[in-house]
């Protein structure tokens, strides 16, 4: 999903998910190289279109919100990362992930051993 979008829109959307929330001019200030103003607002509207996002009106400005689909979004993104900095190894993205954890917990630890599990069976 995310990685299907051109450049800008993604970057927009990305923006829109970090900020929980955001105006035009919020998506605007957050941008590198921003485009006009108004070229802002259409990509917002596109991405309404596409049912990413949605919003709502305070104060005369719409304020833009992503749609709650945080499963698709986080596999969408994800996949973007992991074919973008590790050649598509989900390995490698995983060992990286690992190795800025410095303490983790016996759950945690227990629930990457069973998706490992899970990988190794999927394999045979």
């Amino acid at each position: 999903m995310i990685e299907t979008l051109p450049r800008r829109e993604r970057e927009i959307f990305e923006i829109v998910c970090s900020a929980g929330e955001a105006t035009a001019a919020d998506v605007r200030a957050a941008m590198k190289d921003p485009p006009s103003h108004s070229a802002v607002r259409t990509l917002l509207a596109r991405l309404e279109g596409r049912g990413m996002l949605r919003h709502r009106t305070a104060e005369q400005s719409y304020v833009y919100a992503p749609v709650p689909q945080p499963a698709k979004v986080r596999e969408s993104a994800l996949k973007q990362m992991v074919r973008t900095f590790f050649n598509g190894s989900a390995a490698s993205a995983a060992t990286a992930l690992l190795g800025l954890t410095k303490d983790m917990d016996a759950q945690e630890l227990d629930a990457l051993q069973r998706a490992i599990d899970q990988a190794r069976e999927r394999t045979q």
